[in-house]
């Protein structure tokens, strides 16, 4: 006997309904956690705070060592931001001549960059650490910026070369039969074209730098040029001698606040970018 249609939907969603329920659990069990004292967290799993406090926010919020988490957030925001324009910059800069033009071992450089690619990030921690602090540039931001100025996201780059072939190659020839040089077209006429593909690159980005922990573990030693990532550590290893979990909780709220609203305004764009750079 066949199900009707109508069922079939019903049984679909409440299925899914109950997963999404399942996964967003831990996230509103610490979103609850985050309004309890310390000696009530672990009291039960129950999803029911109990007894309200706002203390783990405004004492959380004031931070250690005279940074409070406001600096944190500003820290993490000024990497964020200056890291999207670094990435999008260099990354299109150097999708373009691969995707348009032939130039000697263009095949080789291509190859060699999609090895970079398989290649685990952590072993070129100690290296990069050698020649950062050779620089002088350990506990600054430098190490953190600099190498986004010079494609070093294969990832970015790959995807924009897809895109970018799949822009009509009689765009350039008309552009440059009126004049334009291979720059003009980069500026003028690919970079417009391409705005789905660098505003995923963005989105991208913007998680990536926010969410890293290990790289501003390695390279920044002062609280005072912590980011968020850094900060929620500090209230497990704030050498005080105990852990605030509930502040812990609050904090890791309030830094989900960007990241959800980049991914709620920019959901489509990552749809989109994917879609038609042909990763997908």
């Amino acid at each position: 006997m066949a199900v009707p249609l109508r069922l079939q939907s019903v049984i679909f969603h409440t299925v899914v309904v109950l997963f999404a329920c399942f996964m967003f659990y831990p996230v509103l069990w610490m979103l609850v956690s985050s309004f309890k004292a310390d000696m009530h967290i672990l009291d039960s799993m129950s999803l029911w705070p109990g007894k309200v406090t706002l203390d783990n926010y405004i004492n959380g919020w004031s931070g250690f060592s005279g940074a409070s988490f406001a600096i944190f957030f500003r820290n993490s925001l000024l990497i964020a931001m200056v890291a999207i324009i670094g990435n999008v910059f260099s990354c299109s800069l150097t999708a373009y001549p691969f995707a348009r033009m032939d130039f000697p071992l263009k095949k080789l450089l291509f190859g060699m960059m999609l090895m970079t690619i398989m290649i685990p990030e952590h072993v070129l921690l100690i290296p990069q650490y050698i020649m950062f602090n050779t620089f002088g540039w350990v506990n600054t931001y430098l190490p953190l910026l600099v190498p986004r100025f010079f494609a070093v996201n294969s990832f970015f780059i790959y995807l924009m070369i897809q895109f970018v072939r799949s822009l009509p190659k009689e765009l350039d020839q008309a552009a440059t039969v009126d004049g334009c040089s291979r720059l003009q077209i980069y500026w003028k006429l690919i970079l417009p074209l391409s705005m789905p593909v660098l505003v995923t690159a963005m989105i991208f980005t913007f998680i990536s730098t926010w969410n890293d922990f290990l790289h501003p573990l390695i390279y920044i030693s002062e609280v005072k040029h912590f980011t968020v990532s850094l900060g929620l550590s500090l209230f497990i290893t704030s050498g005080e001698g105990k852990s605030e979990y509930s502040q812990l909780f609050a904090m890791s709220m309030l830094s989900l606040i960007p990241l959800l609203t980049v991914f709620v305004f920019f959901q489509r764009y990552i749809v989109d970018g994917i879609a038609t750079s042909g990763i997908k």
